[in-house]
């Protein structure tokens, strides 16, 4: 295929990625253990290693220098068959001493010396040829049926009191050679020929053929690290009379296998997890019992002097923008200071709407959810274009016409002062909460990742650059900012996919083959499920994600209020419409291409970052010097257009709906003056609930952001939507709604009865039957209604 010349030009001038490596593999040896033993197996009990046998135990003292024996404490008439664990916690498959079949499962526990099994469960079958593996809580079981002769696969969820057994049927084919739980599936690796051939099993697509492993899995060698990533020992035929041991890791997600390290012997076997690797034991020469390791461990790759320069003009910028708002507009009013002087052009004012609505989100984690996916999330943004079209025709010139700086100013109209306050706390919660933690995590994850820089040093440095010019500059920075941040990472995202295409041999043919028959692209799921995203989901949520929850955004509608009139306001939304279809296929396209190129490249994966971090990871490792700064501006641009959007709206809420209410004679000049100081304080406080956030070890970020957006936002959401579209509704009614939603709303989260997707429009739907059926028990509003509904021109 031919290759445009503008891309060959614009290629030749970058130099080609000097293929950095983020990760290395550490193989060394721990003392043998002299005593002859039949090793049953190897595990890490407490940071110990346990060394089993037929005729005993053995622990390795804390020093690591001589192995002590060990009194074993099991039930009578029982025997270990098989230890596993996952390097903290180890279990042991027991069954009676006078078979070979295991009926039970016993905790492993290390107490001044004596190793003793705690009978945690019995399996409700008996198996042989057994294997085990634990992940977050979770016990899988496989073999076959001690009775039946039919493979088994047993699941019990370990650490939850009165748990039963799962019992699933298992894979077509023979005995396993090992299992591992890695996510919410199960694999295990079954001999064919010399060869192992994996399946896969999730409880959404029950059993699945995965790829044939590039040799014979030593049993019971599966070991799950990091998010995506199963490492395994395998023996590779070097020649008819020799085989070699290597360590392999297999990517769950690309299906595709690497060699990480030499175990440097044939008859490795007892394996074990050891830090972020494992340990393995063999025979030696002596008939002493030798052990090997190998530890993945992590690297950084330092940015150089071009990359800097780029991220230091790109943070100039920013500043300097702030700066001239502040200078020219010294005096600014609260009108000024809020919504621009209401001075924006309309395409200013959709292209800052793009830039609130796609953040560090966007950039980082919707890719890296179309990477470990598919593209069935852009299905919302395809329907949401027509919720859009709602909300520019009806929704904008009903609320521009009420000249609004906070937009919680209608429920006071509409209700109450307190349904108003009570919003606007509400709002301010989630935004903090749900939306700007997240969003300078995100991309500190991604700094950290690149440059080596300590994740809590990039949230204090992209939260207090966005602070200051925030503070500065007020609404005209904001906006005026975020044209430049979309200019900035949409040329990033658009230059790491022309790069990806540009690096596969076969070009953008391979690259379209490769995602097709992986089902990356798939973009519509018609089935009828609530606990899946589906296109019915989407088109039930285009009603309340984007219809019902517009009006309350503030950070969405002060854009669109910053704007010179009806006509023009009605026309950033237009704005934001045509740029949000053809801007989310860009990021679900960097998805895909990161798929393509480590299914490509196997050996570039580092098994221990989150998927989160896939392409900050792709950013450090593969793009030329200079790009990897470009980018990293990108990363920035992406966060900070929302992150200096929300802490606006905040101080604006903070100071509209609370300063101006309570204080008595309040003086314009010093509500823009509190506004400058709650900027600095939201920015603190969402950088403090961020460094918490690092904490944790969070599987997807975009999830969590669904959840908490869904259990804070749909109670004010749903107030709006019985002011605008009903004229019975009354305050005390709202205010039982919003409160009954969230307890509902939260009521099934706990039960996780639903896909994270709909807690939203659950929580809007609650507030809207609750809060109007409530409103039937108290008189109707008694103040005229008209221009407050889209009924305007009536009274009630």
């Amino acid at each position: 295929m031919r290759r445009l010349a503008i891309c060959a030009l614009l290629f030749s001038c970058t130099a080609h990625a000097d293929m950095r490596s983020l990760i290395s593999v550490d193989t060394g040896s721990l003392p043998p253990l002299q005593h002859a033993i039949s090793l049953t197996g190897l595990a890490t009990i407490q940071g110990r290693i346990a060394a089993f046998g037929a005729a005993g135990a053995f622990v390795l003292d804390e020093d690591r220098k001589e192995w002590r024996p060990a009194r074993l404490e099991m039930a009578s008439g029982q025997a270990i068959r098989v230890v596993f664990g996952d390097g903290v916690r180890a279990y042991a498959l027991c069954g009676a001493t006078s078979s070979q079949a295991v009926d039970s499962i016993g905790v492993l526990t290390l107490v001044n010396g004596v190793l003793r099994s705690r009978q945690l469960a019995s399996l409700p079958t008996a198996l042989v040829d057994a294997h085990a593996a634990t992940r977050d809580g979770m016990l899988s079981v496989v073999g076959l049926d001690a009775a039946g002769g039919g493979t088994v696969l047993l699941q019990l969820e370990s650490f939850i009191a009165g748990a039963q057994w799962k019992t699933v049927a298992g894979w077509p084919g023979g005995a396993a050679s090992s299992v591992a739980q890695q996510g919410a599936a199960v694999y295990v690796t079954v001999p064919e020929a010399g060869i192992d051939h994996i399946w896969r099993w999730s409880g959404e697509s029950g059993w699945v053929s995965g790829s044939n492993a590039p040799g014979a899995i030593v049993p019971n060698s599966a070991r799950a690290i990091g998010q995506a990533t199963i490492l395994y020992l395998v023996r590779e035929a070097v020649s008819p009379n020799d085989a070699a041991t290597k360590m392999v890791s297999y990517h769950t997600i690309t299906g595709s296998w690497a060699t990480l390290a030499e175990a440097g012997t044939a008859d490795a076997n007892g394996v074990a997890a050891w830090n972020n690797g494992m340990l393995w034991a063999r025979a030696d020469a002596n008939g002493a019992i030798a052990f090997g390791y190998s530890e993945i461990e992590a690297g950084k790759v330092l940015l150089n002097w071009l990359d800097w320069v780029v991220i230091a003009v790109y943070l100039a910028g920013m500043i300097g923008i702030g700066m001239y708002f502040y200078l020219r507009d010294k005096n600014a009013s609260t009108s000024e200071f809020f919504v621009g002087g209401r001075s924006i052009p309309f395409w200013a004012a959709g292209v800052s709407l793009y830039a609130a609505n796609t953040s560090s989100i966007s950039f980082i984690a919707i890719p890296a959810k179309a990477f470990e996916t598919n593209w069935t999330y852009m299905a919302n943004n395809l329907t949401a274009v027509v919720g859009l079209v709602f909300v520019a025709i009806w929704i904008v010139p009903l609320l521009r016409r009420l000249d609004l700086m906070s937009v919680f100013s209608y429920l006071e109209t509409r209700f109450h002062p307190a349904i108003r306050m009570l919003a606007s706390a509400l709002c301010i919660a989630m935004q903090l909460g749900s939306r700007m933690s997240v969003i300078l995590y995100l991309p500190a994850l991604a700094i950290a990742t690149i440059t080596g820089i300590d994740v809590t040093w990039s949230i204090l440095l992209m939260g207090g650059f966005t602070i200051v010019y925030t503070a500065l500059g007020g609404m005209k920075a904001v906006i005026w900012t975020d044209v430049v941040q979309v200019v900035v990472k949409m040329g990033g995202a658009i230059f790491a996919i022309g790069f990806i295409v540009w690096h596969l041999h076969g070009g953008f043919g391979e690259f379209a083959a490769t995602a097709l028959a992986g089902h990356k692209t798939k973009l519509f799921d018609f089935r009828f499920d609530l606990t899946r995203a589906t296109v019915w989901g989407f088109l039930f949520l285009v009603l309340f994600d984007v219809v019902l929850t517009f009006p309350k955004d503030q950070v969405l509608m002060q854009r669109v209020l910053s704007t010179p009139s009806d006509k023009e306001a009605g026309r950033s939304i237009w704005a934001f419409a045509a740029i949000m279809v053809p801007g989310g296929f860009v990021f679900y396209t960097i998805g895909t291409a990161l798929f393509v190129f480590y299914k490509t490249h196997p050996e570039r994966v580092n098994p221990l970052l989150p998927i989160d971090a896939t392409f900050p990871l792709f950013i450090a490792a593969e793009l030329p010097s200079g790009v990897t700064g470009l980018i990293i501006a990108g990363i920035f641009a992406a966060a900070m257009a929302t992150l200096s959007g929300i802490m606006n709206s905040v101080a604006t809420l903070a100071s509209v709906d609370f300063y101006e209410k309570l204080v008595k004679s309040p003086d314009p000049r010093k509500s823009v003056r509190f506004a400058e100081v709650m900027t600095v304080v939201a920015g603190l406080v969402g950088i403090g609930i961020a460094l918490l956030l690092s904490r944790f070890d969070v599987h997807s970020l975009f999830d969590v952001s669904i959840e908490l957006a869904g259990l804070l936002g749909g109670g004010f959401a749903g107030a709006y939507t019985l002011g605008m579209f009903t004229r019975r509704a009354n305050s005390p009614g709202v205010a039982i709604g919003i409160a009954s939603s969230m307890v509902l709303t939260l009521a099934i989260w706990s039960f996780k009865i639903v896909h994270p997707y709909f807690y939203l429009a659950i929580s809007i739907l609650l507030c809207i039957v609750i809060g109007y059926l409530a409103s039937l028990l108290f008189p109707p509003p008694a103040h005229s209604l008209a221009g407050l509904t889209i009924f305007r021109d009536r009274e009630p």
